[in-house]
């Protein structure tokens, strides 16, 4: 007879935290879990035959990596080096968004917000969030309604605009996005048709690090020729 395994005290199983996350991350899979446990991002307990058993500070991390890699497509190196930094007993917060991994909502776990909501909540001019989605800098979804991405870029154009920078003075940035994707799903090409579901973890985590290297590429380029032209 096998074993039966030894349930420690408040904790949860991967399927029961598999079952928490999948409304707010329908993308998230046991094995993708598995995978962020093997990169070190997680670490459950084990009962003595082997099961693991996430706690309440487990589940948050798992929030605050899957918040960070959908909301700010961060590879997990960067991640893994911000949850370091924070003190075991620290809440875990979600890095730039001043929000917890719990103050997402549950249902399609994503932001949904009219016009209306997203310019009150960045305090921009409704006129101004309008021509932000007239030149392709944000987009509603299928519902009509603006999500996680627009508000992020809408929080930015808000603080821009106190140095008097308009959405028309942004467009080149809609032009570089593009053709910048373009070139990071033509690198990720060979990882596009993983095996199994690992690989396919593995696969998204390569098109974030690429991701993430190309916004380094442009700080770097954008600090270098500031430099240059002796302005800072």
């Amino acid at each position: 007879m096998s074993e039966a395994p030894r349930i420690i005290v408040g904790t949860i199983s991967i399927g029961e935290v598999l079952s928490l996350l999948k409304r707010e991350f329908p993308d998230v899979s046991i094995s993708k879990i598995r995978f962020l446990e093997t990169e070190g991002l997680v670490t459950p307990e084990r009962t003595p035959s082997g099961y693991r058993r996430f706690t309440e500070r487990d589940i948050s991390q798992l929030r605050a990596v899957l918040t960070l890699q959908r909301d700010q497509y961060l590879p997990l190196k960067v991640i893994r080096e911000h949850l370091d930094s924070e003190p075991a007993d620290t809440p875990l917060v979600v890095a730039g968004s001043g929000l917890r991994p719990d103050d997402f909502r549950a249902g399609a776990g994503r932001v949904r917000m009219t016009r209306t909501e997203l310019a009150e909540l960045v305090e921009l001019p409704e006129a101004t969030v309008a021509q932000l989605e007239a030149f392709g800098l944000i987009t509603v979804t299928a519902g009509g309604h603006y999500d996680e991405d627009a508000l992020a870029v809408a929080t930015v154009v808000a603080r821009l605009s106190e140095f008097g920078v308009e959405p028309r003075h942004l467009r080149s940035f809609r032009v570089t996005a593009d053709r910048d994707s373009g070139l990071v799903e033509q690198i990720a090409t060979p990882y596009s048709k993983p095996r199994d579901r690992e690989a396919a973890a593995r696969a998204q985590e390569t098109i974030r690090e690429l991701a993430s290297l190309f916004v380094q590429l442009h700080a770097t380029l954008l600090r270098a020729e500031l430099v240059r032209g002796g302005k800072v």
